[in-house]
């Protein structure tokens, strides 16, 4: 089972608290890849015990449910393929970062590359995913922070916490119930904020608002850092023409100049930070 083959590869290097690279194929019948080495490091280290020595494990194929699920900081999962349904569940920290293999003939905004319900009541790490996920996409996330190029319906249902930033279309309904964190949203067809569940968000134009626009530079800039992303470098490489149509989605109850946890920071600082 690849779980044990992981944790059994890694668990010396994780008890020496040592950075190690390990490479695998995998299946869609692999479920919770992930999960048995950050309950180990968990164990041993802490949540986010390894999180400046990071074990890192790539995969090639089709990875079965819950890849990354409960996913550790320190646990970084590298995937060229595409992942069924429950990616990132519960994850407390580390990375995912997903994307479609070379010479692929579709546009990955255009493909789904994740399944349903990914990223459901995670609290910290991020994921990186060069493709569309599915409905219930960050549902009761409190913490992570992701970029996509698409979701389905019922996206941040009930987000507590977290960025989500979706370089493409999303479904309906999107926001409901959400009350805290924030989205950036690719509106290219204008018509996004009929999708959006109104009762606790509101919508405002990214372009307005300079560091919000610098940060989602950045955070696409890592996307494509990660993921080979084509979409990301378009965007990024006609980015006055892109940076008018995102939208930032945020509760009505949150101060848009709190949301990235300061309130005078300059464009520079978190261009830096951002790197």
């Amino acid at each position: 089972m690849l779980n044990a083959q992981l944790l059994q590869q890694a668990k010396p290097y994780v008890d020496e608290k040592q950075s190690k690279t390990f490479w695998f194929d995998i299946r869609n019948t692999d479920r919770s890849v992930g999960a048995s080495l950050s309950g180990y490091i968990a164990q041993t280290h802490g949540d986010q015990g390894l999180a400046g020595d990071p074990i890192v494990a790539h995969f090639s194929g089709t990875a079965g449910q819950s890849f990354g699920v409960w996913n550790a900081g320190g646990v970084e999962l590298h995937l060229t393929g595409d992942a069924n349904d429950y990616v990132g569940k519960g994850m407390a920290g580390g990375l995912l970062a997903i994307r479609p293999p070379v010479g692929s003939a579709f546009r990955s905004h255009e493909a789904s590359i994740i399944g349903n319900t990914c990223l459901y009541g995670a609290t910290g790490g991020r994921l990186y995913a060069a493709g569309r996920a599915g409905e219930r996409f960050a549902v009761r996330n409190s913490g992570a922070i992701t970029v996509v190029e698409g979701i389905g319906d019922n996206g941040c249902e009930y987000m507590t916490g977290g960025i989500v930033c979706v370089l493409g279309k999303t479904g309906v309904n999107f926001g409901a119930g959400m009350t805290g964190g924030f989205a950036y949203v690719l509106d290219e067809d204008g018509d996004f904020r009929k999708r959006v569940n109104p009762e606790l968000v509101e919508v405002l134009d990214v372009d307005s608002l300079a560091i919000h626009e610098e940060h989602l530079r950045g955070l696409i800039t890592e996307h494509v850092q990660l993921t080979g992303s084509q979409r990301g470098e378009e965007i990024l490489a006609n980015w006055p023409a892109f940076s008018a149509k995102f939208a930032l989605v945020k509760p009505k109850s949150s101060d848009v100049k709190a949301l990235l946890g300061h309130r005078s920071r300059s464009a520079a600082e978190l261009r830096v930070q951002a790197q």
